[in-house]
């Protein structure tokens, strides 16, 4: 039977590391409406009018805005989300997830 000593030890030595997080962002495009973009970030990013549109013109000036980091499954999520609500309402929007 392990001691309490046996048992602190090997808790010390198993260390866990904390799970990697992502940034999710979107892409510049010419085509997308930037009314657009800034509705998407509100939505499902859940920031408000004027968060969203800093994000929008980060966008529109460096081609890319990040609207957030989460967890790997979290991120993933709202990344299929997005592309899926651009592409039903006919833009080319661009969303990606990248290990921070």
């Amino acid at each position: 039977m392990a001691t309490k000593q046996d048992t602190e030890q090997l808790l010390e030595r198993q260390t866990v590391k904390p799970p990697p997080l992502y940034q999710v962002a979107l892409l510049n495009d010419d085509y997308t409406p930037m009314e657009f973009v800034v509705a998407v970030i509100q939505e499902y990013f859940n920031k408000d009018l004027e968060t969203a549109t800093q994000i929008m013109l980060s966008v529109h000036r460096h081609g890319k805005g990040v609207c957030g980091v989460f967890s790997k499954d979290i991120a993933c999520t709202k990344v299929e989300f997005v592309l899926t609500h651009a592409r039903k309402a006919g833009h080319p929007l661009q969303c990606v997830m990248e290990e921070v």
